[in-house]
């Protein structure tokens, strides 16, 4: 055997005892580390779909409810104004009064108003209109029972309170 294949032989074992060192070193452990990380991967990938089903889902049933309670929504941003309201709804009593009611339970986003109305007619009947059109006014209004009719003479006095949310007062505490 001449020197140079003996050389050529050496070089060969002493690479193949590199490449053996380092895949056991180096490649076999990386490989478990990369099948674990990538079976971890899957499992987030996973999740991130199932979270964003979920999220599309209920982004969609947002928008259709913003748009079923439009009304709602923008009578929230509207502020109350007393004197407003008395010129709309006079035209449903011979006299409306409306006056603010100060109290201790006042949380600051509701408003409370006691409303005195007199009606020309033998029934009701203008009072439930005029809760209709409370109803679909542009402000949220609550009112509250009891509601007290008294007969005086052919007309009828009635008197409620109601709740009125301010959005004047939500801005301000922010």
């Amino acid at each position: 055997m001449n020197r140079q294949t003996l050389y050529i032989v050496i070089l060969s074992l002493i690479l193949l005892i590199g490449v053996i060192a380092f895949s056991f070193l180096l490649l076999i452990p990386k490989g478990k580390e990369y099948r674990s990380l990538r079976l971890e991967s899957k499992k987030e990938f996973q999740q991130l779909d199932l979270t964003q089903r979920q999220y599309d889902t209920t982004f969609n049933r947002l928008k259709e409810l913003q748009g079923e309670n439009r009304h709602t929504i923008t009578a929230f941003d509207t502020p109350f104004n007393p004197d407003r309201f008395e010129r709309l709804y006079k035209k449903e009593f011979t006299d409306l009064y409306l006056t603010e009611v100060t109290s201790f339970e006042n949380n600051g986003t509701f408003t409370i108003y006691e409303v005195n109305a007199t009606s020309k007619i033998v029934s009701p009947s203008s009072f439930y209109s005029f809760v209709e059109g409370v109803n679909k006014s542009e402000w949220i209004i609550g009112v509250n029972f009891p509601i007290h009719f008294e007969r005086d003479g052919d007309k009828i006095r009635s008197s409620f309170t109601m709740k009125v949310y301010n959005s004047e007062a939500k801005k301000t505490e922010k």
